[in-house]
């Protein structure tokens, strides 16, 4: 019998969802960051076994949105938990258990939705049996204590996952890994380097597109709001700009001719047309 279906992943910012599914499918998918709201699409990523083919669905963090941008990618979240056939509730075993984390479970079909309790590499016991204390009130059908980056209880958890799949035929082909467009993918890790290397307040600012796409060559543009973020994003003489460039070309095909730009937008992330424009 072959499984095959849609598992998706939600939580609020920072619970390392992204991470997950790149273990879970061991490579990267998504761009990760220690920074919150680093996902603003939903993304799929795909892991093909001889008897199963798990499709993971990455999602933006749910938060209070404060933007058009916070509410598009938060209505992304809610309509990915939606018509799939396994939802998984992401916690940070570093934290205790939240309003936040409740409302978002409130969202979900808690009977059978799984709980995943992640960062147990860098918690302490005692937060780790005080996470899946709180959580257990959810009445949630199991629980998975995990570690992303180290991939401790990620081969159980796909196996509970693969079973509880139901019986159908391949989505994607056997080397298909993701949804995302290259270019998409390219804009990304761009904008994921920019999270490394610019200051804090920078990130929710920034956007990154793929505006000139003729191989070996591509222009990303990257969007800032103001005038003193793009002299931020630059830096003196170039320096951020550069380092950016350089961290980006190593994730990318060999032979990449890649060229930054930087534009201002005014308050982008705050204006619906822009945030659609921009793809969210």
């Amino acid at each position: 019998m072959h499984r095959s279906g849609f598992i998706t992943l939600v939580g609020r910012p920072n619970v390392g969802k992204s991470s997950l599914v790149n273990a879970m499918c061991g490579r990267k998918i998504s761009i990760v960051s220690d920074k919150p709201q680093t996902t603003r699409h939903r993304i799929m990523g795909v892991l093909t076994r001889p008897d199963a083919q798990l499709v993971f669905v990455d999602t933006p963090g749910l938060h209070k949105p404060v933007s058009a941008l916070g509410q598009r990618v938060n209505a992304t979240a809610l309509e990915s938990a939606e018509d799939v056939d396994v939802q998984c509730l992401v916690l940070d075993a570093t934290k205790s258990f939240g309003s936040g984390d409740r409302w978002v479970a409130e969202h979900l079909h808690l009977p059978s939705t799984v709980v995943i309790v992640n960062k147990i590499d860098v918690a302490k016991q005692p937060q780790v049996i005080a996470m899946l204390g709180a959580a257990s009130d959810l009445g949630a059908s199991e629980y998975f204590p995990v570690s992303a980056r180290t991939g401790e209880g990620i081969g159980p958890l796909v196996e509970h996952l693969s079973s509880l799949l139901p019986e159908g035929p391949q989505f994607f082909a056997d080397d298909e890994v993701s949804d995302m467009p290259e270019e998409q993918f390219i804009a990304e890790l761009v904008r994921e380097q920019l999270l490394a290397v610019t200051r804090d307040e920078l990130p929710y600012s920034i956007a990154t597109q793929v505006v000139e796409w003729e191989w070996p060559r591509v222009r990303v543009d990257i969007v800032v709001e103001r005038d003193s973020q793009k002299g931020m994003v630059i830096g003196k003489g170039g320096a951020v700009l550069k380092e950016v460039g350089k961290r980006a070309r190593a994730q990318m095909p060999e032979g990449i001719f890649l060229e930054l730009r930087v534009k201002v937008d005014k308050d982008w992330q705050r204006r619906p047309d822009r945030v659609e424009r921009l793809g969210y």
